[in-house]
C-alpha cells in the first residue's frame, strides 16, 4: 500500500523494507529490525519497549505521528535513539466513519444487505436520526466533527468531557449533560472519542452501560480500552443498548477472529478503518517521510527526546 503513495518517491536512495503483519515478540522484532537505522510505526499496535531498543544497534530514529504510549522514550534517550512525533490530525476520515457506522447500526444494513443477497427481503423497522439525541463522550478533534454532522441530521447534541472540551463545546452551541450518567441515560446514540491513557482505560464502566436506553447505540471509533473489559459484551446480551458499532479491539488483528463481539448479531464490526483512508494515510506517511529526509540532513524536526540528539549520527542512504 505506501508503496503506491506518492510521498514514498521521497525515499528513493535508502533502503525501504515493509512489514505487513504484526507481532508483538521482542525476539522475533529484534531479528526483524537489527538492521533499520529508522522505524516508521503506525498507531500504537506494536509496543518498542526498552529491552528491543538495546537490541537494535544500528537505530537512529523512531517516527510516529500522534501519541506514542508505546515507546519507551527514556530507553531510546540512552541508546542515543532520537524519537520524533507531530501533533495528531484531525481524522475526518474516523469522523465520517463514525457516521457510517451510527447508520448502519440504527437502519441495521449490514443485516438488510447480507439478507437481500441471500434470497430475502425485509426483516428489521430501523430508527432515523432526526429529533433524537446524539451524546458525544469526549469533545475534542474527531468529536467536534462528529458533531457538525449530527446538525445535518436534525439531532438534539448533548456532551460530556473534560472542562476544556465542554467550554468549547458551548462555545460551540451544544449542551452539556449534566454528568456522565445523565449522558448515557438521554443518548439514543452514543459515540465515544476519548484518547486512551492510563487515567482514562476503563472509563465506561459496567454501570455506565447500563444506564442506556433498551434502544440506545453505543459505537466506538476511539480505542476499546476506553470500555471495562468484558462491559459491553455483557451489557449488548443484557439489552442495554441494544446495539454496537464498534471499530477498535485491545488486541490488533484479532487473532483468528476470535472476539465475542463478531459472533453477536446486535453488534456491527469493522476492522479499525477509522483512519484506513487514502488522503489521510498520504498525509501521514508525508510527514514520517519528511522527519527521516530531516534528520538524514542533520536537522532533525519534531524531537520529543533533545538529550539524544548528542553526538548523534545521521542516517546512511543504503
Amino acid at each position: 500500500m505506501v508503496r503506491g503513495f506518492p510521498c514514498f518517491g521521497k525515499m528513493a536512495g535508502h533502503h525501504v523494507t515493509v512489514w505487513n503483519d504484526h507481532t508483538k515478540d521482542v525476539e522475533v522484532l529484534a531479528d526483524r529490525l537489527k538492521d533499520a537505522e529508522a522505524l516508521v510505526l503506525i498507531r500504537e499496535r506494536t509496543p518498542v519497549p526498552g529491552a528491543l531498543i538495546e537490541r537494535l544497534p544500528n537505530l537512529r530514529l523512531i517516527t510516529q505521528n500522534g501519541p506514542y504510549p508505546h515507546v519507551d522514550v527514556a530507553a531510546c534517550t540512552r541508546r542515543g535513539v532520537v524519537m520524533c512525533a507531530g501533533r495528531a490530525r484531525t481524522s475526518y476520515a474516523t469522523a465520517e466513519l463514525t457516521w457510517g457506522l451510527i447508520i448502519c447500526a440504527m437502519r441495521r444494513l449490514p443485516q438488510e444487505i447480507a439478507r437481500l443477497k441471500s434470497g430475502g427481503w425485509q426483516h428489521t423497522v430501523g430508527t432515523c436520526l432526526r429529533g433524537r439525541t446524539l451524546g458525544l463522550f469526549g469533545y475534542g478533534r474527531i468529536g467536534t466533527q462528529v458533531a457538525g454532522y449530527a446538525k445535518a441530521f436534525g439531532m438534539r447534541l448533548l456532551v460530556w468531557s473534560r472542562a476544556r472540551g465542554l467550554s468549547a463545546a458551548r462555545v460551540d452551541g451544544h449542551e452539556a449533560a449534566a454528568g456522565k450518567s445523565a449522558l448515557f441515560e438521554e443518548a439514543d446514540v452514543l459515540s465515544v472519542h476519548v484518547r486512551l491513557t492510563p487515567e482514562t482505560r476503563g472509563i465506561i464502566t459496567a454501570a455506565d452501560l447500563a444506564l442506556m436506553k433498551p434502544t440506545a447505540v453505543f459505537v466506538n471509533t476511539s480505542r476499546e480500552g476506553l470500555v471495562e473489559r468484558g462491559a459491553l459484551v455483557n451489557a449488548l446480551r443484557e439489552g442495554r443498548p441494544s446495539f454496537a458499532a464498534v471499530d477498535v479491539y485491545e488486541e490488533e488483528p484479532i487473532p483468528n477472529g476470535a472476539h465475542p463481539l463478531l459472533a453477536m448479531e446486535n453488534a456491527i464490526c469493522t476492522p479499525h478503518l477509522g483512519y484506513v483512508e487514502r488522503d489521510q494515510l498520504e498525509s501521514y506517511f508525508d510527514a514520517q517521510f519528511e522527519r527521516i529526509l530531516a534528520f538524514a540532513q542533520q536537522r532533525p524536526v519534531d524531537v520529543v527526546n533533545p538529550e539524544a540528539l548528542i553526538g548523534h549520527n545521521s542516517i546512511s542512504s543504503v
